[in-house]
């Protein structure tokens, strides 16, 4: 055979391998790419999506975190207030009662005081009849004297 006919047959050969493959290979190759490439974009927006939704939901987190901080330290501010009104509530009952104490004492230094007088007048009028009985060499009888004595007290 001579080489035209040889290169004729191959091409027609050719022909036919092309026809054949653009009609029963080539349609399902380009349908799996086409979903292939269909697959890969909705990766690419659902990681886009995603990516979306990761920083919204950062946002939100952030915002959650913030309130939580400022309700902390709002309740610490409300905290330290409260004891602080704790204490001066505490400071004002002790100031009144150590005012109550000051005043009993004074008052019981007070009742000391007149009951040390009283005592001290009853001694005196006791040493008062013991000398002037030492005086007079004789007994004095304290009954009739009664009078004498109250005024005597009276006067000291």
């Amino acid at each position: 055979m001579n080489i035209t006919a040889t290169l004729i047959v191959q091409i027609i050969v050719f022909v036919i391998l092309v026809m054949f493959t653009m009609k029963f290979i080539w349609p399902p190759i380009t349908a799996a790419l086409d979903e292939r490439a269909r697959k890969i974009a909705e990766g690419l927006s659902a990681a886009d999506k995603a990516k979306s939704e990761l920083a919204v939901a950062h946002q939100r987190v952030e915002q959650q975190l913030s309130a939580a901080r400022d309700d902390a330290a709002r309740r610490l501010a409300d905290a330290e207030r409260l004891a602080q009104q704790i204490v001066e509530e505490a400071k004002g009952r002790a100031g009144e009662e150590a005012a109550k104490i000051i005043a009993a004492a004074q008052a019981e230094a007070a009742q000391a005081s007149v009951q040390a007088r009283q005592a001290l007048r009853d001694q005196v009028a006791g040493l008062a009849v013991k000398g002037a009985e030492a005086i007079l060499r004789k007994e004095v009888n304290a009954a009739v004297h009664a009078e004498l004595l109250d005024r005597l007290k009276a006067e000291l």
